[in-house]
């Protein structure tokens, strides 16, 4: 019996799924013209008609997968895609939406995979970015879709999936006009590892959400790597309910299980009430998570299909120590897969030994590969800390610090690739320089850790204007700026707090309001502008916000005091999602909040 904070029982697989990983990756960059849609022509000229992917509105085999998607190929040819062109997705989890990025990248073009969850301004934003050629839609988001175009036009003709909305052409019945066979190389040469893919958002460290370049490369490497890791096989089915627009939920978790030649179960969002039962209707052996995921399943009431189950393992992050063996013993899952990664970072660490809490640990004889380091941080500056020579200094055993991932000058090196955003500005603004020695370069990762004696990583916090909440990176900058666009409030303060028993943190937000503020407008204000998870849970009504010497909004006494209604004079409100309304925080929901006593 294992006992909290111990790692499993060691596994002899546990090396060698170090070394599956590096014999799947090992080839990618020796075979520059076999990306992963040519991946999927091979797989189903091997399997045909077996399974792989799965959903309660519709199912495609191997052999229709890539037909479908060599259709979509065509169309974006005849709409005159070229490489380099881009087409903005914006669609729930359905099978579909695979074979659409399949197709679209096989055609040469980059597909920018938009959040379903964004609305307005912050959607119009990341349209921008993409500077798209060409829309496709969810006939149920045309509306999300045309208000976000309102506000900041940019060219490119709209094509909408599915039925419910007449305004544009429909893309699902055009495509049924083209050919499903295999694309030969002289109708359409083969796009290169190195050419661009995917754009997927992420929030970064500070400010509005970034598109990040994602390669062909980095698709096989992910999808690769993870079918090492999990040693994945034709007898596997993996059950994914993590938003396709992410890189885990869209790219990694079907990628990995599809080069294995197992079945994927896409849910178009995650039920707590009804995944055991998905995962035992599908027999479904894996399962991809978030940390949140797990400590919503736990929370739930038992029921008989807790454990009446086939799977095998389940992979994700942000598994916290404190729920890690409880969920491993009373839904009985055989092995937990923690990892850590960033849609952009060239960082990954991986728990393969099953220790609870740590996000992972690199092999010593792997150590020159994945070259990681702590960074000693400078709280004040939020930098990593110079000394005399002016070089960073690494962190002691346990000591907390910037991860930071050194960046290769081979452009093929899998573990150091930096690929960046789409802005340069951006970009550069993730290299460190002259970093350990002079004329070396490191990739901020944002995300502050620390490392035991053993070699094991443990994450901390996030650095700056961005907390993580609900599995989503939520930029205070954005929060700061919808709140302020608000009638009678006239400055904003956005921080995360930290509420017992969840993960992640919540927002808060310190506003200062001319007069009365009007509270049911302003609620529904912000839902209207805000997706559920970047909406402040609490609010405080403040006379005058403290500034740094740099005139930047110094949030530590904030932070400090959080939503106790006790520390401060200050008036603080609770976001009611019951009853859709912001309330007045009083001691008894305060300690209900607390306690645990009520769902966040």
């Amino acid at each position: 019996m294992t006992r909290p904070g111990q790692a499993e029982p060691s596994k002899p697989s546990a090396s060698k799924a170090w070394l599956r990983a590096l014999e799947q990756t090992a080839t990618i960059a020796d075979r520059p013209e076999r990306t992963f849609p040519v991946v999927i022509d091979e797989r189903a000229v091997a399997l045909g008609d077996a399974p792989a992917l799965l959903s309660d509105g519709g199912c495609l085999t191997y052999r229709e997968l890539t037909e479908r998607s060599n259709r979509y190929a065509r169309w974006a040819m005849g709409q005159g895609v070229a490489k380099g062109d881009v087409v903005c997705l914006l669609m729930p989890n359905c099978p579909e939406y695979l074979a659409i990025w399949l197709g679209v990248t096989r055609a040469g073009g980059v597909v920018a995979l938009l959040n379903t969850l964004l609305k307005g301004p912050s959607l119009a934003h990341c349209i921008a970015l993409a500077a798209p050629r060409l829309f496709i839609v969810a006939a149920g988001m045309v509306g999300m879709l045309t208000e976000a175009l309102s506000l900041s036009p940019v060219p490119g003709q709209v094509w909408v999936h599915g039925t419910g909305d007449g305004s544009f052409p429909r893309v699902d019945l055009e495509v049924e006009n083209h050919a499903g066979k295999r694309l030969s190389d002289a109708e359409c040469a083969l796009p290169h590892v190195e050419d661009r893919a995917l754009y997927i958002y992420t929030s970064g460290t500070t400010g509005l959400p970034k598109a990040a370049i994602v390669s062909h490369f980095r698709v096989m490497q992910w999808s690769h790597w993870f079918a090492g890791m999990m040693d994945t096989r034709p007898s596997d089915r993996m059950y994914d309910c993590l938003p396709m627009y992410h890189s885990v939920g869209g790219v990694l978790a079907p990628g990995a299980v599809l080069v294995g030649g197992g079945a994927v179960v896409i849910r178009e969002s995650f039920s707590a009430r009804e995944f055991w039962s998905d995962v035992a209707r599908w027999d479904c052996t894996l399962f991809q998570y978030i940390g949140e995921l797990c400590r919503y399943l736990l929370r739930a009431a038992p029921v008989l299909l807790d454990t009446q189950h086939r799977l095998r393992l389940c992979c994700g992050n942000g598994l916290r120590s404190d729920v890690w063996m409880d969920f491993k013993t009373r839904f009985k899952i055989p092995q937990i897969l923690e990892f850590y990664a960033a849609t952009e970072g060239n960082i990954s660490l991986y728990n393969v030994e099953g220790k609870p809490g740590a996000i992972g640990r690199v092999p010593s004889y792997l150590a020159h590969r994945f070259p990681i380091a702590l960074a000693r941080f400078d709280f004040d500056r939020e930098v990593p800390a110079r000394d005399a020579r002016g070089l960073c200094v690494r962190c002691a055993p346990d000591e907390v610090g910037e991860a930071i991932g050194r960046i290769s000058a081979g452009p093929t090196d899998s573990g150091t690739r930096f690929e960046g955003y789409t802005s340069k500005d951006a970009s550069d603004g993730k290299v460190l320089h002259d970093v350990f020695e002079t004329g070396d370069a490191w990739f901020r990762t944002g995300d502050l850790m620390r490392r035991d004696e053993q070699g094991f990583y443990y994450f901390v916090d996030r650095i700056g204007d961005t907390f993580r909440w609900k599995g989503e990176n939520v930029s205070t900058v954005e929060v700061s700026r919808v709140l302020c666009e608000f009638p009678g409030i006239s400055e904003a303060v956005v921080y995360g707090v930290a509420i017992p028993g969840a993960e992640g943190r919540a927002g808060m937000a310190a506003v200062i309001a001319d007069g009365e503020l009007d509270f049911p407008g302003l609620q529904a204000f912000l839902v209207a502008r805000l997706p559920a998870y970047a909406r402040p849970l609490f609010l405080r009504r403040l006379k005058t916000v403290a500034v740094t010497a740099t005139f930047k909004h110094s949030k530590q006494a904030l932070v400090r005091e959080g939503y106790d209604p006790a520390a401060t004079p200050d008036s603080i409100y609770f976001a009611d999602t019951e009853h859709e309304a912001l309330v007045p925080l009083d001691r008894d929901l305060y300690a209900r909040i607390r306690d645990g006593g009520l769902r966040v």
